[in-house]
């Protein structure tokens, strides 16, 4: 230990019992796009015992620009996000365990994912999901920080369920689809990513090794190309009336046990459809009963399925990608004429 932390250790607010608490922690990072693999990075390369990555996506070539974890073979091989770093991570350091987890996080799996960690950190591109989030951190008491990053601009914070205001206190309400700029519809550059990622990580350790003391207690927002550098004081801003943290009403943890969920993903031309329950996909099978109809390419975690102007990507929990419209009954349409009710 001594020889691969040694300059860590020589950093006196951590030292040597700092890095053996690194060494004991479990963290869970939800989004291993661009934030996450920063995050990774930094909490692998740290000696973090135990990093749960968990991702619904799968590599592509606009990823390269600012997603570090990836290289081109990754994206050649369509493989899923939490995979391919994964294989970087363990080359990086093998005696940090890393679970990798292909999945979207959701109310049927959130506690699941999420309530056996000592901190969860967020590096994921839409709300809804940070409000799954900050629900599972604050029924079970579980620090978290919040991190977003579009264009030059950045933003986070880190939430102590108790003691800080959590999101809701400070977001009632989120925003509508569409309403908020995103990497696909504003662009990013990726020096944000690292200055936000690099402040997340850098929260997390001082959460990991007890130094609360330390935390930033402020909503920090960046926007580097002009430089400007807003802190807004946010230690006071927990609510009594807020649902989550004040009346302890955990929504967002509530299954939609309708018939499934389908949701346009902003700016991409695409809309992921989740299936209502728990579900197991033979892809060989699927590939089989489909390659007639259209162009098949296929590996062990995902299928991709062309037909006409559209590709179904799938996934073996039954999820499906439906790429080349924004429109949700049209892509509920090919679902059901593809896949099946």
């Amino acid at each position: 230990m001594d020889t691969r932390y040694s300059r860590q250790i020589l950093f006196h607010p951590i030292g040597r019992s700092g890095q053996e608490k690194l060494g004991q922690s479990r963290v869970a990072i939800v989004g291993m796009g661009a934030l996450g693999t920063v995050l990774s990075n930094h909490m692998v390369r740290a000696g973090v015992g135990f990093v749960r990555i968990i991702d619904r996506d799968f590599v592509e070539p606009s990823n390269l620009q600012r997603q570090m974890l990836y290289d081109e073979s990754d994206a050649a091989e369509h493989l899923p996000k939490a995979i391919a770093a994964h294989a970087k991570l363990t080359k990086i350091n093998s005696a940090v365990t890393i679970e990798p987890i292909v999945a979207d996080l959701t109310a049927y799996n959130a506690e699941e994912l999420l309530a056996d960690v000592d901190l969860v950190l967020d590096a994921t591109d839409n709300f809804q999901v940070r409000y799954l989030v900050n629900d599972v951190c604050v029924k079970h008491g579980i620090p978290w920080v919040y991190g977003g990053a579009v264009s030059a601009t950045g933003t986070f914070t880190a939430i102590r369920p108790g003691i800080t205001p959590c999101l809701r206190c400070l977001f009632p309400e989120a925003p509508n689809p569409g309403e908020m700029p995103t990497c696909d519809t504003a662009g990013v550059i990726g020096p944000i990513i690292h200055i936000v990622a690099s402040y997340q990580a850098t929260e997390a350790f001082k959460l990991l090794v007890g130094a609360t003391n330390e935390l930033n207690l402020n909503l920090e927002h960046f926007e580097i190309w002009h430089n400007r550098h807003q802190q807004i004081k946010v230690v006071n801003a927990r609510r009594d009336d807020c649902p989550t943290c004040g009346q302890k009403q955990f929504s967002f943890l509530q299954p939609d046990t309708q018939d499934g969920q389908a949701v346009s993903l902003c700016g991409r031309d695409t809309v992921q459809i989740s299936p209502a329950a728990a579900m197991t996909l033979d892809l060989n099978a699927l590939a089989d009963r489909l390659s007639p109809l259209g162009q098949i390419e296929q590996n062990k975690f995902l299928l991709r399925f062309r037909v006409d102007t559209y590709t179904l990507v799938i996934f073996p929990d039954g999820r499906v990608l439906v790429q080349g419209t924004d429109d949700v009954s049209l892509a509920r349409s090919l679902h059901a004429k593809y896949i099946g009710a």
